[in-house]
């Protein structure tokens, strides 16, 4: 193993620059219903609809108590809705409103601005190559948490 490494300070202040450019692009896009943040957890909704907070937390990778004081914000912003699941009445799914729905594709061309400017300059290959590493690094703290 090398002596010194800055991968964690790298993707750190990669998290903090993205971020900031992640919310200049949805301003530009006239997208104001939620935030960079909030979109995270949206794109996994509209991935998979109506999952309970437990697997949106895994997902998104957001703590259960962080998770909950955004989806009561999305609620509040009618993206969302909460909705006892019909076979175990314990649990509570999450669920897309209409209007969260059609905000789909707006979200989409932002996203892949944010892709344009991500990987500007990588060939297909090294993309593929970049994105597997960082699987990798993100299965490996999974098992360590």
């Amino acid at each position: 193993m090398l002596e010194k490494t800055n991968g964690g300070f790298l993707i750190s202040q990669i998290k903090q620059i993205q971020g900031r450019i992640f919310e200049k692009l949805l301003n530009q896009a006239g997208i104001e219903e939620f935030n960079g943040a909030q979109g995270r957890i949206l794109y996994v909704l509209w991935q998979k609809d109506s999952i309970p907070i437990a697997e949106l937390s895994k997902k998104t990778g957001l703590a259960k108590t962080t998770l909950t004081s955004m989806l009561d914000r999305l609620e509040k912003a009618a993206l969302i809705y909460r909705r006892y699941s019909e076979t175990d009445r314990r649990q509570i799914n999450i669920v897309l409103t209409e209007k969260a729905k059609l905000l789909s594709v707006k979200y989409n061309r932002v996203s892949m601005q944010m892709n344009e400017i991500f990987y500007k300059g990588f060939t297909d290959n090294k993309i593929i190559q970049f994105e597997i590493l960082l699987n990798k690094i993100l299965k490996n703290l999974t098992e360590s948490e």
